[in-house]
This record gives structure tokens, sequence and C-alpha cells, in this order.
């Protein structure tokens, strides 16, 4: 078993804790909300044995260091981020893998930097160009959306993800992966994380950067995104018992013609919206 060590990498003052582990082809993990780097351990370990560097990072703002001044949660923002990790790594390309909003944000990387990326792996969260202009046409996938929607209400919000030690992200999580039965010290980790200074401002932020009234006037519609090809051979897996979004949805977003390099999609069976925690092992396997 190969040991995991803990870096730094940076994007301009912004620093961001990050566990590698191996040597080989490097493979950069990011996570969702609400989540934590350490929802990749079973995928550190086994890239690590198959010959590559699996390197997992703390998304920005997920810790006071990595928090810009200016608030900045926006998708060029986050893609930037790990634009700058890749320079910082070698400057060669790497593999990416995404969960939830490290998704969104991988599918950014690959549309910024294609030449960069070898391949795109997406969990949980479909083409984020499609998903932002089609959700309307799904009246279910609204109504498992209101989250997002109850995010854009600064102070109150935050209030209530706070509120009971955390109950409301318990509760997304029960919810999201109805099947799966997470132990106390996994989601304590997530506790820890957002217990830190302005964290829960922080990964709201993100929300409201991308559907908040800010974000009508920042250019590119939502409907003119769905047009960015995807130039990455892309992998997408989604959970048979999704209930964050949902798994007809996910399929029905992501088309060949958005993914030119060939695009698979897979659904894993008896796992909701943290497929690589519920079946490490199916997951690891298609990765």
């Amino acid at each position: 078993m190969s040991s995991q060590k803990s870096i730094k990498l940076s994007n301009g003052p912004l620093q961001f804790s990050a566990v590698e582990c191996g040597d080989g082809p490097i493979v950069i993990l990011l996570h969702g909300f609400p989540d934590t780097l350490l929802t990749w351990s079973a995928q550190l370990e086994f890239l690590a044995a198959n010959g590559y560097r699996a390197i997992a990072v703390s998304m920005r703002g997920y810790e006071p260091e990595s928090q810009p001044d200016d608030g900045d949660y926006s998708a060029a923002a986050l893609s930037g981020d790990v634009v700058a990790w890749i320079e910082q790594l070698g400057n060669e390309p790497v593999h990416v893998v995404g969960h939830d909003w490290g998704a969104s944000i991988a599918y950014g990387v690959a549309m910024a930097v294609p030449d960069r990326v070898l391949s795109l792996t997406a969990l949980a969260v479909p083409h984020a160009g499609r998903f932002l202009a089609e959700i309307h046409r799904h009246p279910r996938q609204l109504l498992l959306s209101w989250y997002m929607f109850f995010f854009q209400l600064p102070g109150i919000a935050d209030y209530v993800v706070r509120r009971n030690n955390f109950g409301f992200l318990r509760r997304l999580w029960r919810s999201w992966s109805p099947g799966w039965s997470f132990s106390e010290q996994e989601f304590g980790d997530v506790i820890e994380a957002f217990s830190q200074p302005r964290v829960v401002e922080s990964s709201l932020g993100y929300y409201r950067a991308a559907i908040g009234l800010h974000s009508l006037s920042s250019g590119r519609s939502a409907r003119e995104q769905t047009a960015w090809p995807i130039n990455v051979p892309t992998l997408g897996i989604t959970g048979t018992q999704e209930g964050c979004i949902a798994a007809e949805v996910f399929t029905s977003m992501m088309r060949e013609d958005d993914f030119p390099a060939g695009l698979k999609v897979v659904e894993v069976p008896e796992a909701g919206h943290f497929p690589h925690r519920e079946r490490p092992d199916f997951v690891n396997e298609l990765l």
C-alpha cells in the first residue's frame, strides 16, 4: 500500500491543502459539496497501486488559506485554480476526476485547457452548461434542486446550514444517497471542515456565483454555454439511487455531440450521490 503525504498547491496568494499518493501520470481529484478531499481515500490508494500519482485537493474556500479576499467563486475562478495547479505540478497533461462541484469545475478545466487534460471523469453532475440551460425541462429535477435556490438567501441559509451541528448537511447526505449508511467519522470530517472560519459562506458562494442575480450579468448565458464542446475523452458516472441529480436527468444531459473526443456513461447500481464512497471497488474499476 502506498503512503499518503500532504502537499500544498497554490494559485497566486491562495494556498490549497492536498494529499498525494503514488508515482506516475498525475490524476487530480476534485471534491464537491458538502464534502472534503478525504472523500477520495479509496481512490488515492487504488490509483497509486495502479501506477498513478493521485492528488486530492481541498477546493477553493474550504479552508481559510484558500478564501479569496474578493469572494470570487465563479466558474472561471474555480477552473483557474486547477489550471494553476497543473502548471505548478510540471505543466504535463493530467487526468481530472471530479465529483459534484468538482465535476462542474472539471468540465471548465477541460474546456479551458484541453491539451492539458488526458481524460475527464465526472461523477454525479452532467455537462454543466446543459444542466443550467435545460433544468427547466425537468420539473422533478427542479424540485430536487430546491437547495440551490435556498442557498441564495445570505445569512439565512448560512445560519440554517450551521444549526444543530450541521444537521442540514447530514440530511442532504441522507436524501442524496438514501441507501448509504455512512459512518460518524465520514460525516465528522465534513463537520470539521465546515467549522473552520467562513467555510460555510465560501461553499455557498459557489451556488451564489452560479445562479445568483449577479451571475445574470456576467456574460454568456447558460444556453450559449451548452455549445462548448468537451474535447477530452470523458467518463460520466451516476448512481441509480441518486437523490441530488436524478440518474435519468444525468444520462439525458450527457450527449455524444458535446463530447467529440468520446463519451462513456455508466450508472452505478445500488449507489446514490456518492458512488465513489458507496461502491468504491465498482467505481475504481471504471477509473
